[in-house]
């Protein structure tokens, strides 16, 4: 019976009036006769076992975070109760004694704050990226708008281009000439070809006359003057080949490299040609129309653009010119070797002399392959 009364004791909610003390209740009896009832046990049971029952009814008390506060007394409706697990802000615990609420700071608050600040920092800074990838988008979408329009009128006849005549004309001579340039190089990889597959089977034919000098008798000096023939054709072969490679390999370089890079070039430069008509008719345009005040702040948007893309189209310009005397100049020095050296290894070839062609390749520097290298490389065989 008293572990009964104990228990109630210890479980029992205290309501709390609008003032913050204890209400007077029936059961407050009962928690006065429980504690006599407890004093009285202790004195004849001893304190050991009175400390043993006091530590079960602290054990056996409600536990703070599941406490609920109750507006409408003891025995109240579920309405009436609001749990403070639910409840956000300080940390607060309750003296039982003295009922005053103290709060609780430390750790938990500084790590709700500093993780929401991270929060926020995080949302902006992905705000502002996205921000700044729809501007890009905007501005993009604006002026592929401008230049098609552009683009469409200037094929219909509506629309004007700014030309430059002399730097157009270079431009054509460049590409005319990469066409001719790209026909040679086309049929000096044909010749280098032929005339490898020419060079191997003459190294295959003159070591079946050997075999054959070796095996008949009868035929044995015939056999074996075609076979020195074949043998020194096929090395001065080899010579030519390594000078038609060079040959091959620098005019690859001038076509696929050089005037590639300068044609690149020219490229950047139509399509800055072409932003700068556009914007320039788009500020006409605006030009003609009304000067009210919307107007006139469009007129000076149109007016900075069309500064920014005319200083583009002009620098672009002035790079295809520089580009174009410097690829004259590197084209007439480059052909006029490879021609020398083409001209003098094909005549002293087909002369037989094998003297004139080994002095060609060392007039202009050429290194011929090692010995166990007989396959062209994949540069020569395109």
């Amino acid at each position: 019976m008293t572990d009964n009364i104990l228990s109630k004791a210890a479980t029992m909610e205290i309501p709390i009036n609008s003032n913050g003390d204890t209400g007077t209740l029936p059961e407050d009896d009962s928690l006065e006769q429980a504690a006599k009832l407890q004093w009285s046990l202790d004195d004849k049971l001893g304190s050991s076992r009175g400390a043993r029952d006091l530590q079960q009814v602290m054990v056996s008390g409600p536990n703070l975070n599941e406490t609920s506060i109750v507006s409408g007394g003891y025995g109240g409706t579920a309405e009436g109760i609001i749990s403070t697990s639910s409840i956000k802000g300080p940390a607060v615990r309750y003296n039982a004694e003295f009922n005053k609420r103290i709060p609780v700071t430390g750790l938990g608050s500084n790590m709700h704050h500093s993780s929401s600040s991270s929060s926020v920092t995080a949302e902006e800074t992905t705000h502002g990226v996205a921000v700044e990838k729809l501007e890009t988008v905007k501005k993009w979408g604006i002026n592929t708008y401008k230049c098609t329009k552009q683009m469409i009128s200037e094929r219909f006849g509506r629309g004007s281009r700014t030309v430059d005549l002399e730097l157009e004309a270079q431009i054509e001579v460049l590409r005319d000439t990469k066409r001719k340039y790209e026909n040679v190089l086309r049929l000096a990889r044909a010749l280098t070809n032929h005339f490898y597959n020419m060079v191997q089977t003459q190294h295959a034919l003159g070591d079946t006359f050997a075999d054959l000098s070796q095996k008949s008798p009868e035929l044995r000096d015939e056999f074996g003057y075609n076979a020195e023939t074949q043998k020194l054709l096929c090395k001065n072969g080899e010579t030519l080949l390594g000078a038609i490679n060079f040959f091959v390999s620098s005019i690859n370089t001038l076509v696929n490299k050089t005037m590639e890079d300068t044609l690149m070039t020219i490229k950047l430069y139509e399509n800055a040609r072409l932003e700068f008509d556009a914007y320039r008719s788009d500020l006409e345009e605006l030009s003609l129309g009304p000067r009210d005040a919307v107007a006139m702040a469009r007129i000076d948007a149109a007016q900075q653009q069309y500064q920014i893309q005319k200083d583009k189209y002009e620098r672009l310009r002035s790079d295809v010119t520089i580009k174009l005397k410097f690829l004259e100049e590197n084209k007439v020095k480059v052909m006029h070797k490879q021609l020398l050296l083409f001209h003098n290894a094909i005549s002293a070839y087909f002369a037989g002399n094998q003297q004139q062609l080994e002095q060609t390749l060392k007039q202009f520097n050429v290194k011929l392959r090692p010995p166990g290298a007989d396959k062209p490389s994949w540069l020569e065989e395109q």
